[in-house]
């Protein structure tokens, strides 16, 4: 039977941890508030972007554009999917909903597959669902990080592309949604 002093200290210990989670929580709002501002500076920037599109088309009386050489898809060729996770603690179900996403996506795309993992967390999970994957990337640890991971990717990718490798790129995510809700979208 515990004693008054060790049911005290047990309380104490239990406290000290309460105060660490709070803490915990805190930490990943903060890192969670820093990327979701750059998520609306991109969306920001997109819209400018597309404008920009249309107003040059508009004044060139461009009224399309269809691309001449289809290109067949070749079943030799990979296809690569890139799959963008949280290594960010206390995220819920944010891996998993996606990795479920990913695998139900993956059995429509035909031919070979290869695995491009964001995020150790992600690419745990992949592997536990029977998927390799080739290439792991780590999680950028703040904004100014983003744009070099971004660039690692499309320099991959591109060498692919020039060595006739590849045909098709999906990439995975979780899109934000109104509140702290989320969406997996390919």
């Amino acid at each position: 039977m515990d004693t008054l002093e060790s049911l005290r200290q047990k309380l104490e210990g239990a406290q000290e941890i309460k105060s660490v989670v709070r803490t915990m929580k805190a930490v990943a709002a903060s890192n969670i508030g820093q990327y979701e501002l750059a998520v609306s500076s991109l969306g920001d920037y997109y819209r400018t972007i597309a404008l920009g599109i249309i107003a040059y088309f508009r004044q060139e009386n461009i009224e399309g554009i269809y691309q001449q050489n289809e290109t067949k898809r070749n079943e030799d060729k990979l296809t690569y999917v890139v799959v963008f996770g949280s290594d960010q603690g206390l995220v819920g179900q944010f891996n998993d909903s996606l990795t479920e996403f990913v695998s139900k996506s993956l059995k429509e795309i035909p031919g070979k597959i290869e695995i491009w993992a964001v995020g150790e967390r992600i690419q745990l999970l992949l592997e536990d669902m029977g998927y390799n994957t080739s290439k792991l990337f780590s999680v950028p640890s703040s904004v100014n990080a983003i744009t070099p991971l971004v660039q690692n990717i499309l320099v991959k990718s591109e060498e692919s592309f020039d060595q006739g490798n590849t045909n098709e790129v999906y990439v995975f995510h979780n899109q934000p949604k109104s509140g702290a809700r989320y969406e997996a979208v390919m």
